[in-house]
């Protein structure tokens, strides 16, 4: 017999993370990949290891896609849903803690803030403008004070006298730990107070005063940097949890809710498969002037043949998807719908 899995994928900026889980909704493989510019060859990368992982008997039953490159990554492999990042991470966190009320969650490129109420979205907040407090900053002010980033946070926990860093960009936080180093601050002391003025900054634009009732997770990359992680419980006054798969619960939340759609429509994976992606894959661009939109429409081409569009308000051109994976009872539906 053989054992059903289904995939997550979530494309970001930074990373592309792939999580499997089994029929009962246990992670039983993650992959965390540095995207590099270069999501195609990311996820390629990612299934060519996952395949490998994969016991004979397993077959991947469903496939879900979610983060900035989600039409890209269901194109690419066939997802039977694609759902932004902040539905993932909510399905992913109410799986793993089901009374959870707020979700932090901050990435490599940006940041979101996510209410829940009664195991569903009741609001959110996300910030894509400025990059203090992302991932991508913490990493260039390890690396400028030549310290692992893996040990940057423990530094913070053993300051003895936190100064006060300018939080509100990324450009003036840099300036001002360049001050207090020049000042003669330790190095514990300037990067406790940037962990606080960090946190400071995310709950002052996304929190906007509003009630942070627990439990409250931590999600994202960042979420294994304990100085943060310290700072965010100080502010707070109340535990945050980490969940086991922090780093990838995007797309454990997409691999959640592939399942349900899986397990509710009874009908024949979409996913074309591991081996599917040893083709040429290109993408091109097109401004379509059939209305007043003038959309940029994004193309998609497997070995020079267009597999999908994605990027118009309209539809029509998303309509246009490669259909070799589907039966002929869909594709007639397909055609009756259009």
């Amino acid at each position: 017999m053989k054992k059903e899995l289904f995939l997550g994928i979530d494309v970001g900026s930074v990373s592309t993370n792939i999580v499997l889980i089994d029929m009962d909704g246990k992670a039983v493989e993650k992959l965390y990949l540095r995207t590099n510019g270069r999501p195609i060859e990311a996820i390629c990368k990612g299934l060519s290891i996952i395949k490998d992982k994969l016991d004979k008997d397993a077959v991947i039953a469903g496939a879900g896609t979610t983060g900035s490159g989600r039409q890209l990554a269901g194109a690419l492999i066939g997802a039977d849903a694609m759902k932004n990042e902040i539905t993932a991470h909510a399905v992913a966190a109410c799986y793993v803690v089901p009374d959870v009320r707020t979700i932090l969650e901050i990435g490599g490129q940006d940041s979101k803030i996510i209410f829940i109420k009664d195991g569903m979205v009741c609001d959110f907040a996300m910030n894509s403008v400025c990059a203090a407090g992302t991932g991508s900053f913490l990493d260039r002010q390890a690396s400028r004070l030549e310290i692992p980033i893996e040990d940057f946070g423990g530094y913070a926990l053993r300051a003895k006298s936190p100064v006060r860093i300018a939080g509100r960009c990324a450009v003036f936080a840099e300036s001002d730990m360049i001050s207090k180093q020049q000042a003669g601050h330790s190095a514990e002391d300037i990067i406790a107070g940037l962990c606080d003025a960090l946190v400071r900054n995310y709950l002052n634009n996304l929190a906007k005063g509003k009630q942070l009732s627990g439990p409250v997770l931590f999600q994202g990359g960042v979420a294994a940097n304990v100085g943060i992680l310290s700072a965010f419980e100080k502010a707070l006054k109340k535990k945050v949890i980490i969940p086991q798969h922090y780093d990838v619960m995007g797309a454990y939340g997409a691999a959640l809710i592939a399942k349900e759609k899986m397990d509710s429509c009874c009908k024949k994976t979409c996913f074309k498969g591991c081996d599917n992606l040893n083709r040429k894959f290109v993408t091109e661009s097109l401004a379509c002037t059939d209305c007043a939109n003038m959309c940029e429409v994004v193309r998609i081409k497997a070995d020079g043949t267009c597999i999908a569009h994605w990027g118009d308000r309209c539809g029509k051109w998303g309509q246009r998807m490669d259909t070799s994976h589907q039966t002929d009872d869909e594709k007639s539906e397909e055609s009756e719908v259009s």
